[in-house]
């Protein structure tokens, strides 16, 4: 049996339950069944706000399926002021080099990327803090990476960032010829896009009472625009008179542009009219860009109000959107320039979620029952 650790733990100065097991997809997606259940990057690792963890409730859900160790639970998480104390006296403080960030930034990588790079590069460098990685050999590196998997239990995705991070260190900052260096890389894993049906869409969209909130959550799904891109919309990329909105330097720093829905657009208007933002098409309370955490919060809290009882994030809108999309019939190409995909193989993936594509394959059991029933038929009617 799978084996499950619950360990208390602080996280941005509250008590956290963190669910600490080896890496195995079937019990993610049991982890992720639980609606208060939440992704630490900095942490790696799954977890609960105290306040909101029931370990009986936890208990029933993973009883038979997991061994839960919750001997830890007994004791008491460290204080905020203990960790930074601890963090401060034990830990040497780890730089960046200036020369890193530096190439990220000529090389235009979006904020994310940057900011996933350089917390891989730190804990890469970290790691080996009492050495120059300038001498670092490919076998030293590998066992970094054996230590995250072992260790750590990254996943394969997590992995390959660390990869990513490691080699643009060698290869751009560094200057070393690419064959020099190199890493394998994990087997890709192949998910499926989880969709919504469009009367969970529907549920969410009417369930979501605020006008802002709501234009949010619209535009996410009647566009199929990812969450960076809704933040960094502004007032002027809407196209009213052509019905589409305009995306700068989506992923890949490549502009496009995608559908504006006309029922969007009286919503949007109405939305201009009451909260008057001043630069970006959504803004927070400080008339600043928009956080993807508070918009995570918005579909969160819309989804619970709607009763659906399954974990819903925004790339889920996405995938909604184009799903849909290839259900009414529209032709794949399409639906690739509105996503923004670089290659329609990346789009085809929607073909195995849509239910039309379904709905014309028969079962050959079905096709066997409909023959013999058919040849019954006939024999009866000989008879007479």
């Amino acid at each position: 049996m799978k084996n499950l650790r619950l360990i208390p733990d602080i996280h941005r100065h509250e008590p956290i339950v963190k669910a600490s097991f080896a890496y195995d997809r079937e019990l993610i997606a049991l982890i992720q069944s639980q609606k208060e259940v939440q992704w630490s990057q900095s942490l790696q690792s799954w977890y609960f706000p105290k306040k909101e963890f029931q370990l009986s409730t936890f208990y029933e859900a993973f009883k038979g399926k997991v061994f839960i160790d919750y001997s830890q639970l007994k004791k008491s998480p460290p204080t905020t002021t203990q960790t930074k104390k601890n963090i401060k006296e034990h830990t040497p403080e780890i730089h960046l080099p200036k020369e890193y960030g530096e190439q990220l930034l000529l090389k235009r990588y979006s904020q994310n990327t940057i900011k996933t790079y350089c917390s891989c590069f730190l804990k890469f460098k970290s790691y080996y803090k009492n050495r120059s990685l300038d001498t670092l050999s490919k076998e030293e590196i590998k066992t970094f990476l054996l230590y995250l998997i072992q260790e750590k239990q990254v996943s394969p995705s997590t992995q390959n960032q660390y990869i990513n991070a490691i080699k643009f260190y060698y290869e751009k900052v560094l200057k070393q010829p690419k064959m020099v260096f190199i890493i394998d890389r994990p087997r890709k894993e192949k998910k499926l896009p989880k969709i919504l049906t469009e009367q969970e869409v529907f549920a969410i969209l009417k369930a979501t009472k605020n006008i802002k909130h709501k234009t949010i959550l619209a535009l996410l799904y009647s566009s199929g625009i990812r969450i960076g891109e809704l933040i960094s919309l502004r007032k002027e990329d809407l196209v009213w008179d052509k019905s589409y909105i305009f995306i700068r330097g989506g992923k890949g720093n490549k502009d496009r542009i995608t559908l504006l829905s006309e029922n969007v657009s009286t919503l949007i208007l109405k939305y201009l009219e009451i909260y008057k933002p001043n630069y970006w098409l959504v803004e927070n309370p400080n008339r600043k860009q928009y956080s993807p955490s508070s918009v995570r919060a918005i579909l969160k809290n819309s989804t619970k109000k709607a009763n659906i009882n399954k974990r819903v994030y925004p790339h889920m809108l996405r995938h909604s959107f184009a799903t849909h999309l290839l259900e009414k019939g529209t032709d794949i190409r399409y639906i690739q320039k509105l996503l923004g995909h670089g290659s329609s193989k990346t789009t085809e993936i929607y073909t195995h979620v849509s239910k039309k594509s379904l709905a014309n394959i028969k079962s050959p059991l079905d096709v066997v029952i409909e023959s013999q029933n058919a040849i019954k038929e006939n024999n009866t009617n000989n008879e007479y």
